[in-house]
């Protein structure tokens, strides 16, 4: 098995057409197909269904995707080590981020980190599945590094290092009936109408365990795949939220209410793979991090 086979496996693999794999490789297609034959030939396994329109990895495949990953970032380290040497800092990273995240200063640290690191590609995905899809796509080793909001110890196979910690805080109009408490309690918003993200986001699953664990329902009527958005949908009389207390651009009409009997707290961390060595590109990039992560109230 060679380096190459596995770079055409996983093209066809996160293409899922050979047509589309074969442009990405600059290769033509039946070249494509041959290795991915003769690799099935020497795994003794079907890797993609064929049968169906759409080309689907098999369950060998899947398995090998992951590994596939691992030793392509390996032999990819490698080299970087030695054009670190020789040439410089040079690559590409994988940065995911979650969407309306304004606590880090991403246009600022990429802007700096391109002036000083020119060689380097960096491709930014900002993803509406939130914290949950990031951290999968970071474990497969779509991703190399991403900010996400965990609600427990990060899944095995992730490192993490909090960048910053903030309180949570209830969302009201003005003229809704809480405007005027200076404080609440999970009980006070009992079946309220809710504006959230969705399932998975780490600030929903942070409120959904607080609701369950005091046995209070509460019913989510709107959700946003944007938790920078969630103040606009209040300002339309759309609902509460409890958000992180940080800037989020609310409406002369949206303001915060602290909560009581509870404790609350939303975590931004930094993350990236517990089981593959951070390219130099990377490194050079976590440690310029936490100049651009800006101060909770």
């Amino acid at each position: 098995m060679e380096l190459r086979h596995l770079e055409y496996f996983v093209a066809v693999a996160e293409e899922l057409s050979f047509t589309r794999a074969s442009r990405r490789l600059r290769v033509v297609q039946s070249g494509v197909s041959t290795v991915i034959r003769a690799l099935e030939r020497e795994l003794g396994a079907p890797l993609f269904d064929r049968s169906t329109r759409d080309v689907a990895l098999t369950d060998a495949g899947r398995a090998l995707l992951r590994e596939a990953r691992v030793t392509l970032d390996a032999a990819q380290a490698a080299r970087d080590a030695v054009q670190e040497v020789v040439e410089g800092v040079r690559g590409t990273i994988n940065l995911g981020t979650m969407t309306g995240l304004s606590l880090v200063d991403l246009p600022g640290l990429l802007g700096r980190y391109h002036l000083e690191h020119p060689e380097v590609t960096i491709r930014l995905r900002a993803a509406t599945s939130g914290t949950s899809g990031l951290a999968k796509s970071l474990v497969d080793g779509e991703l190399d590094v991403a900010f996400l909001a965990l609600a427990d110890s990060p899944p095995a196979g992730l490192a993490a290092r909090e960048l910053v910690v903030v309180p949570m805080v209830l969302l009201v109009r003005d003229d809704h009936p809480l405007a005027r408490r200076d404080r609440v309690r999970l009980t006070d918003l009992a079946h309220l109408e809710f504006v959230d993200t969705p399932p998975g986001w780490g600030n929903r699953v942070i409120v959904d365990r607080a609701f369950a664990a005091a046995g209070v329902e509460r019913r989510v009527t709107v959700e946003v795949a944007n938790l920078g958005a969630v103040p606009d949908y209040v300002h339309q009389g759309l609902g509460v939220a409890l958000v992180p207390d940080w800037d989020l651009g609310c409406a002369d009409d949206v303001h915060p209410i602290a909560l009581s009997g509870v404790d609350l707290r939303w975590t931004l961390s930094l993350a990236t793979s517990g089981t593959r060595r951070p390219s130099a590109a990377l490194r050079a990039l976590l440690a310029m991090v936490d100049q651009y992560v800006r101060a909770s109230p």
